[in-house]
């Protein structure tokens, strides 16, 4: 059997060749003849090719929010609000940073799917499970085993075809609890565009306004994910400025989201801008996605890294990524750990742990034609069971949340009701 992963993230090189299965650019397949039709529509309902996906769940892509959890940790130990805000904005922007170059598509979670993700060595666990299948919505929980913090969401992805690109609206809430301190930040993350679908190399913006808000103080931070624009010079760039409940702008965040951020006092960062000359230049790097054809959306070749102002502080740099990442689906060292398991760990597993669908690991061990005979088996499953309640006229019943009001932000949100890790699966659905 291929180990995806190394426990605790200690990865080995030479367990990243036997993964057999190579992402092939979906030019190689008829997309056209799939997409044609489904301009302007959701993609939701729409079942695509296995070829398409990655080998994992939307719900182990959901986790790697997780991956830079240091910054929660820092942020419970600062005093000051601001100080703690900012970070917090480096951690909602790190939570998008694995989405950089990641152009597979996870594959949808199946009614009552979860995965739980334990990490001892960073002091959280985490359950998620798919709550919803039409409209398709995904609730995840994270909590400090030293109760610390919580952090917790759902997500209804939506996803629209636009004959060239394909758009997703990652709508839903993100909370995040800093227990010590009694504060509570929410968010929505920023679109994101996967552009040509069809032709040419695939390549990934972030954009839209992000708005962090401290709801115990008032703060706000404000993040503009800023689009490519006609030359390409805004392109993965994110600003933004954190202001106090009086409105006043206490600091700007700026950097970008496949790279790092950085904060500075607004008027050093005023001053910059006007001199314009003054910022120490990193190095310019060679964008290896420039596209290929004609009528491709061209990414621009050359970009420059972030301008670093003098006297900025340096709130987060991502994780370089391992040497064979592009041939892995362009996963990051944390993703690579999200499908391990060992014997011991099938025991204390609830059955509906996506780890255990087959069609994941036929796609994982590169047996593409056992994938997609799966991940057929498994939708027909799903449809002859809701088929079923439907005749019986009974309503789904959610395992491990439910529909409540958010505390902080009175909408609709799908909050944990407690009781995984109790281990108590006996009346999970047999959903593989």
């Amino acid at each position: 059997m291929i180990i995806f992963g190394i426990k605790c993230l200690t990865i080995h090189l030479s367990d990243f060749t036997s993964l057999n299965f190579r992402f092939k650019h979906v030019n190689n397949f008829s997309v056209w003849s799939i997409l044609k039709k489904c301009i302007g529509m959701e993609l939701s309902k729409i079942a695509m090719p296995v070829v398409f996906n990655e080998p994992l769940s939307f719900l182990q892509r959901i986790s790697e929010y997780m991956e830079h959890t240091h910054l929660i940790h820092k942020a419970c130990s600062l005093s000051d609000s601001i100080e703690r805000m900012q970070v917090v904005a480096a951690f909602a922007v790190s939570a998008v940073a694995s989405q950089w170059e990641r152009t597979g598509k996870p594959f949808n979670p199946l009614l009552g799917e979860t995965y739980e993700l334990v990490r001892e060595d960073e002091c959280y666990r985490l359950i998620s499970e798919q709550v919803s299948h039409h409209p398709p919505v995904s609730a995840f929980h994270a909590e400090s085993l030293k109760k610390e913090f919580k952090f917790h969401g759902s997500i209804y992805p939506k996803l629209k075809f636009w004959g060239k690109s394909v758009e997703a609206e990652p709508k839903g809430t993100m909370t995040l609890e800093l227990l010590k301190h009694k504060e509570a930040y929410t968010w929505t993350n920023p679109m994101c565009c996967v552009h040509n679908i069809i032709l040419g190399k695939l390549w990934i913006e972030q954009y839209g306004t992000v708005e962090i808000v401290n709801h115990s103080t008032g703060d706000k931070c404000v993040l503009n994910f800023k689009p490519c624009g006609m030359f390409g010079k805004e392109l993965h760039k994110v600003e933004g400025y954190i202001q106090d409940k009086s409105k006043k702008k206490r600091l700007v965040i700026y950097g970008k989201w496949t790279e790092c951020m950085y904060s500075v006092d607004p008027k050093v960062y005023d001053a910059s801008k006007k001199t314009g000359g003054d910022s120490k230049k990193l190095k310019q790097v060679k964008d290896e996605h420039s596209c290929e054809g004609e009528e491709a959306d061209e990414m621009p070749e050359v970009q420059e890294t972030v301008t670093v102002i003098p006297g900025s502080a340096l709130l987060w740099r991502i994780t370089p990524r391992p040497a064979h990442s592009a041939q892995m689906y362009n996963f990051t060292s944390f993703a690579m750990t999200l499908n391990e398991l060992e014997p011991s760990m099938e025991r204390l597993l609830a059955p509906t742990d996506c780890r255990l669908r087959p069609d994941i690991r036929a796609m994982e061990n590169g047996d593409i034609d056992t994938a997609s005979t799966e991940k057929e088996r498994l939708e027909e499953k799903q449809r002859a069971a809701r088929r079923e309640r439907s005749q019986d006229k009974e309503e789904w019943s959610t395992r491990w949340f439910q529909l409540r009001t958010n505390p902080y932000t009175g909408a609709e949100d799908w909050l944990y009701t407690g009781g995984y890790f109790d281990r108590n699966y006996s009346d999970c659905p047999n959903i593989y």
